[in-house]
């Protein structure tokens, strides 16, 4: 019969004989068990005929374009693209258009996305089925992008390494239209067993035992189904591959219709059909079945003018598919065990193998999650991580609240210990986490964590993004790290790379299909400037799937609590930031700057607010790019905070360049406030990882003013340093910013830089490590540490007093204030408790105002002030003239 005939009869079907699609009475069975004359689901196949499958002219199609998807933008519809520019008070014309055009990219950039995903929450779930997963029925399953490929197989310990045994079919089931590659590895049967019974059999592989293997039968369940979940008349019993076919023709031609084309004579339009059809059927209430109806609305398709009734559709909709009853069929892992031998093991080390039009690839699987490196460390292995349940690290903290100020602990796990050694997750967490607890920090932000094969990069040469660094410990163990952090009240940042990636071919993504633009783009564009890193091509739709599933699993899988995107200069302009920035409102818009990047940060913030509410998302920008942290709705790129390099980068000029005594106070607090209107959500420090780390020294090794081996110098040295060390972080953490980092080692002065081992030093460990000893000794060291406990804790409206001189000590010196009444030390640096000379005496701690006015109040305080140190004074009588 003719295809055509097939669609008008099944949409003119009488409701109480409608042929429902899904299975019912008869139990489903593979065609290789016991009872292999029924026909198994994977066999059988129910669609609508070809023409059903047809479609309008592309006249037709384009009339009504699908609307934009938007679900995790709320929002959206009131969306200002320029909303922040008045806010702060920029009023260029080439900026806002620039914002305005940026904001339609984005539009179009998100809609492109939700043609492929439904919302950001798919978008960013990539490694939900991408990389290497263990299924419900017995199997592994393995996907990768790789559209450059012409071949893909998996290799390794499982198959002996062998590129053909366990390759992606042909066809739709092995690659699609864009380049993912799809693998089966299924589990063996053991000596003696039989093949599974029916073909969805589940195994749970973490508990021991679960329904099924109560011996569950099939056929009770199918009943229980027909008669719980089915209304009546819903379902009809399938016996044979023709016997849907058979009962549509029959109700429309009768039991003995035509048999060809010839006879079947001329057929009525589906109107006149519908309508002699209609008269037949009576009006029953008490049918639940949906009814048809017919609208003319003069398309030329019949399938186009027949509808539901609008009730009994939406209750078949509402109505969730029967999984609950398959579910009590799952078995236990002991069963699958007994009955199977896995695939792959658990901490079997495999490869991907490719096919390309320059000849055979071995890569590491882009979503491997961890990784190792062979003897030689040349070359790296993906480990498929699948532990036994009673290895699977078992959560017991729930994470802390946002507090309202950070105080930010910036570490590396490597260089965290005091042996010339890589330190390892579980000794951070032993010895490390108690430490930042007791300094006063609320919040560890990580370097290096993520996988990386060059340990002198520091970790920000990243080869494998979806794995912690093996040579730190295992997933496991990162876990506990972070558990056991969440446990002491402790936030956990990770110091995240997207700007670029490590241009590795044998490890990281670079040439990963043996194309130049399958993660990044080609050309000099696709090549860091002066790094030798590969940049990312964020106008992908298939990068940013990567992109944003790779915050998101940092966030499901390991629980961390924010992220600091690292070098944000780096991928939003073609110059990659290498450039002479004046500040002019022309050089962020103009045609150096990369829109991609922008519009992929956007998506990255809403995102991550959208499905974490409480994540924190911290912007690394040296070019201090407008909107950093304004809402995405109005403009902005959506970050929580900004890190502020101008007060660090302004200390480490005045200590290696000017003598103290020439300081500029002018200067250092035109520096220091200069961003206020920002201090809200301002990250600052006095010194951070890029002092220590980046071929340079830390304060305190300019300070103290002694060669690496030496440990003590003179007397005046140590209190100089000590004092202007105190002073530096005190104003730096007071007078502007709400959020405060220091990296690890700096609180106490960490007399020596960083240096990673590499071919420059042959590859020594001496100054990889941190001096924690020097906090168990009475000294300088130990003063500092105390000092820096005290001032974590300091905030609120109290009178800061600094005298940065290195000689002048006043006896008296007026400061005006405008509350008159008695003012009391409650902080000071020259305390000898913290290394200072304890020059002030007890009867100097209190002090009354005057009605005498000065810098312009109504009263005015006389206070001593000793050479470099640092008062606070809070107010604690007041005077009522």
């Amino acid at each position: 019969m003719p295809s055509s005939l097939l669609l008008s009869a099944h949409f003119l079907l009488p409701s109480k004989d409608r042929i429902s699609p899904f299975f019912g009475q008869s139990p489903l069975r593979n065609p290789g068990s016991s009872s292999a004359g029924t026909l198994s689901p994977r066999q059988w196949k129910w669609k609508c005929s070809s023409s059903a499958q047809e479609q309008p002219p592309k006249q037709q199609q384009q009339q009504k374009k699908p609307p934009r998807r938007s679900p995790t933008n709320k929002s959206e519809p009131n969306a200002d693209p320029v909303g922040f520019l008045s806010k702060k008070g920029i009023s260029d014309r080439a900026f806002a258009q620039f914002l305005r055009e940026r904001h339609k990219a984005y539009k179009d950039r998100k809609f492109e996305l939700f043609s492929r995903f439904i919302d950001l929450k798919e978008a960013s779930a990539g490694y939900e089925i991408l990389g290497m997963h263990r299924h419900r029925e017995h199997r592994v399953d393995y996907m990768e992008w790789a559209p450059g490929a012409r071949y893909c197989a998996l290799l390794g310990d499982f198959n002996d390494w062998s590129p053909t045994e366990n390759s992606a079919r042909e066809g739709h089931l092995g690659l699609d239209d864009f380049g993912y590659w799809f693998i089966i590895l299924e589990d063996k049967l053991r000596d003696g067993e039989e093949p599974e019974e029916y073909y969805f059999q589940e195994y749970n592989y973490v508990d021991d035992y679960d329904k099924g293997d109560n011996g569950i039968n099939v056929e009770e369940l199918l009943k229980r189904i027909n008669d719980e979940y089915w209304e009546p008349g819903e379902i009809w019993p399938l016996k044979s591959r023709l016997e849907m076919v058979a009962k549509l023709y029959e109700q429309m031609f009768g039991p003995n219709g035509p048999e060809s084309e010839e006879e079947l004579g001329e057929i009525p339009d589906a109107e006149t059909r519908y309508k002699q059809w209609k008269e037949t059927q009576k009006n029953d209430s008490a049918n639940n079945l949906p009814n048809y109806e017919v609208i003319d609305d003069g398309r030329k398709f019949d399938m186009c003018s027949v509808i539901s009734d609008p009730v009994t559709q939406e209750e078949f909709r509402a109505k969730k598919p029967p999984l609950a009853y398959w579910i009590e069929m799952r078995k236990g892992r002991k069963a699958w065990l007994k009955k199977y031998m896995p695939a792959i093991s658990h901490g079997s080390r495999y490869r991907v193998y490719f096919n390309t039009p320059d000849g055979a690839l071995e890569r590491v699987p882009a979503w491997a999650t961890y990784v190792l490196p062979d003897a030689d460390g040349k070359k790296s292995y993906a480990v498929y991580w699948e532990p036994p349940p009673e290895d699977i690290y078992k959560w017991k903290n729930k994470r802390p609240k946002v507090p309202k100020s950070l105080r930010i602990y910036e570490c590396h796990v490597g260089i965290s210990g005091s042996e010339p050694k890589i330190s390892s997750f579980k000794e951070f967490t032993s010895k490390v986490l108690p430490h930042v607890k007791n300094a006063g920090y609320n919040a560890i932000q990580l370097i290096g964590v993520i996988e990386h094969k060059d340990y002198s990069s520091v970790g920000y040469k990243v080869t494998n993004f979806f794995a912690v660094s093996s040579r730190f410990g295992t997933p496991e163990d990162f876990k506990c790290l972070v558990d056991e952090a969440h446990g002491l009240g402790i936030l956990v940042f990770l110091d995240i790379v997207h700007s670029y990636a490590s241009a590795d071919e044998l490890v990281g993504l670079a040439l990963f299909d043996g194309s130049n633009d399958c993660f990044f783009h080609t050309g000099k564009r696709g090549h860091h400037k002066y790094w030798g890193t590969r940049m990312f091509k964020y106008g992908d739709v298939d990068v940013l799937h990567f992109l944003l599933s790779n915050l998101k699993w940092w966030v499901t899988e390991y629980q961390v609590d924010g992220f600091q995107f690292h070098s944000l200069s780096s991928m939003m302009y073609t110059h990659n930031g290498f450039a002479t920035f004046t500040g002019e409102m022309e050089e962020y818009c103009n045609q150096y700057v990369d829109k991609d990047a922008l519009i992929y940060l956007i998506l990255a913030n809403e995102m991550l607010h959208d499905l974490h509410p409480n994540i924190i998302t911290i912007a690394e920008d040296a070019t201090f790019y407008p909107g950093l942290c304004e809402s995405t709705t109005q403009g902005g790129l959506g970050f929580d905070y900004w890190v502020n390099f101008s007060a660090s980068e302004m200390w480490l000029w005045l200590l290696e360049n000017v003598p103290d005594r020439d300081w500029s106070m002018n200067k250092i607090v035109s520096v220091l406030v200069s961003n206020q209107q920002s201090s809200h959500n301002m990250l600052l420090y006095a010194e951070n990882h890029n002092q220590s780390i980046s071929g340079g020294r830390s304060f305190a090794e300019i300070l103290f003013n002694r060669p690496s081996e030496e440990l003590i110098g003179s007397d005046d040295i140590v209190f100089r340093g000590s004092s202007l060390h105190k002073m530096i972080k005190l104003i730096t953490f007071t007078i502007s910013g709400c959020a405060y980092l220091n990296f690890m080692g700096n609180e106490f002065g960490h007399p020596y830089k960083v240096e990673f081992p590499m071919a420059s030093n042959n590859y020594s460990f001496n100054f990889a490590n941190r001096r924690w000893d020097l906090l168990t000794e009475k000294g300088v060291h130990s003063d500092l540490f105390n000092f820096d406990t005290v001032i974590s804790y300091m905030r609120g409206p109290l009178l800061f007093i600094f005298n940065f001189h290195p000689e002048i000590s006043y006896e008296t010196y007026r400061i005006g204030v405008e509350e008159a009444g008695e003012y009391q030390i409650i902080f000071n640096t020259d305390e000898i408790s913290y290394g200072g000379r304890g020059e002030l005496k007890s009867n100097q701690y209190l002090r009354r105002t005057s009605t005498k006015r000065s810098d312009g109040c109504r009263n005015s305080l006389e206070v001593a002030l000793p050479s470099r140190s640092a008062q606070v004074y809070k107010l604690v009588r007041i005077l009522r003239l």
